[in-house]
């Protein structure tokens, strides 16, 4: 661990006794309470909180800012749930906009990145009926046999609950197939707010909190990492988001099984929460930095650039951010639906290279769980 100098905006006379308490307190590398997280929304500027999260930030990471080389697949849009921030999924009633990959296009997008050093797959998508925990199992089979040294990230808990009630199994039994099968780990979606009463109101038919902290608890007692994600800037609370971020570090205490925790912006293009504005620059950096300071046992904080944009992205790394992703190659539509500022979400390596060294951090290709390549 490095010896990192008290960052000069905390001795600010014109901060708080409170603030500086917690700064205290977070530099002594102590944990803060729910209470105080609230606090930190509440009445930390962006300067107070952006200096705070770096200290976190520099202190577990030093310098370094990762990321590596992905695609992504999204088997279908079609989806039997309903959520109402979604701009991307179309019910399976619908003919519009929608699309539904055979297992052998999969395959072929696979194929296409042949002699290419990617390290991940990432598979998200729509629930779609058809789809099962075998149709899954199988596919995943199939690809580690294209390219068995490619980590599969795959399916959110919202994916997994429904396949594993669809073949009637338990969580442990549906996640054992598919690591039996070569899945490696599980990406952090479906997460949304977990406050039983917001959820209500923004995703009513698909998977509980309760369910979602499960099936990750689950993976990790069978050795598949995963991710978490919250969704922000809706019609939640800061209480809400400090209840959502306290629930993933008490499992993660338990468990150590997440890699990094991704905060996800609402964003209101084409879906049924058109009428709610959009949250400002501004508070994209306070989340961020409020979630470092709070997240006290994640390792990693990473913002989603094909989500908030190149520049955002390079200003979340003074923001308590190390990781930015990876390549995408124009492989998501998830957030190009919804009216993401990147509509062709793809970076060469070079251009994720320079995009870190602009602003003075180092660049460091990682894999899936965080080795350095």
């Amino acid at each position: 661990m490095q010896t990192l100098t008290i960052p000069t905006i905390l001795l600010d006379s014109a901060i708080s006794e409170d603030l500086k308490q917690i700064a205290r307190k977070v530099m002594a590398l102590e944990r803060i309470t729910p209470e105080e997280g609230i606090l930190l929304y509440e009445k930390g500027e962006l300067g107070y909180l952006g200096a705070l999260a770096n200290f976190v930030r520099e202190n577990k990471n030093g310098n370094n800012v990762y990321f590596n080389r992905n695609f992504h697949v999204e088997p279908t849009n079609l989806c039997v749930f309903d959520c109402k921030f979604c701009s991307y999924s179309r019910m399976l009633k619908q003919t519009d906009g929608n699309w539904e990959m055979s297992e052998e296009e999969i395959l072929d997008k696979v194929r296409s990145y042949d002699g290419k050093p990617i390290t991940e797959v990432h598979i998200v998508g729509g629930v779609h009926p058809k789809m099962g925990l075998m149709y899954f199992a199988n596919l995943i089979k199939k690809i580690k046999e294209l390219r068995p040294d490619v980590h599969v990230k795959a399916f959110t808990a919202v994916e997994l609950e429904y396949m594993c009630r669809k073949a009637k199994v338990s969580y442990e039994e549906g996640l054992r197939i598919l690591k039996e099968h070569g899945q490696d780990s599980l990406p952090g979606g479906g997460a949304e707010i977990f406050d039983e009463v917001i959820r209500k109101q923004i995703c009513e038919d698909k998977c509980t909190a309760i369910e979602w902290l499960e099936i990750h608890e689950t993976a990790h007692k069978l050795g598949m990492p995963s991710n978490a994600t919250i969704l922000y800037g809706h019609v939640e609370t800061y209480a809400h988001r400090i209840d959502h971020m306290n629930r993933l570090r008490i499992l993660q205490d338990k468990t150590k099984g997440f890699n990094t925790f991704i905060p996800l912006k609402f964003r209101n293009k084409d879906n049924q929460m058109s009428h709610i504005a959009e949250v400002s620059l501004i508070e994209d950096l306070r989340n961020y930095a409020v979630s470092r300071i709070f997240l006290d046992n994640f390792a990693h904080l990473k913002a989603y650039w094909p989500m908030i944009g190149r520049s955002t992205a390079q200003l979340s790394l003074a923001f308590g951010v190390d990781d930015i992703d990876g390549t995408i190659d124009d492989s998501t539509k998830i957030y190009t639906m919804a009216g993401a500022e990147e509509q062709k979400p793809t970076l060469t390596t070079q251009e994720l290279v320079d995009l870190i060294k602009q602003v003075n951090r180092t660049p460091v290709e990682r894999d899936t769980l965080y080795n350095h390549i």
